[in-house]
């Protein structure tokens, strides 16, 4: 849990909270970039996360989150952080998972 509130400060810093003013607003960007530290970290893919989320009423506490997004919202979410490379994204690249096994 201290993984995803270091993710949402970094990205509080370095990210608007909507990539637009159209935006749905059900998740901040913010929500969304710790989503994907914390996938990174524990190495599951947008399925575990979402199952993870799920189950984890604690996680999702200390994200903000009022409800679970869709795993193909998250990737969605992925590809668009990736595709504008902010500053962020570099603190992502260097969280480091303590599991050397993938787990799914």
């Amino acid at each position: 849990m201290a993984l995803a509130r270091a993710a949402l400060e970094v990205a509080a810093e370095a990210l608007p909270a909507y990539s637009s003013k159209f935006s749905r607003k059900d998740f901040t960007q913010h929500q969304l970039f710790a989503m994907l530290a914390v996938r990174r970290f524990l190495k599951l893919d947008y399925r575990g996360l979402e199952v993870l989320l799920r189950e984890w009423s604690e996680l999702r506490e200390a994200m903000g989150l009022r409800k679970v997004p869709d795993h193909s919202t998250i990737q969605k979410a992925a590809r668009r952080l990736l595709e504008t490379r902010p500053p962020a994204l570099a603190w992502l690249a260097a969280v480091k998972s303590p599991h050397p096994r993938r787990v799914a």
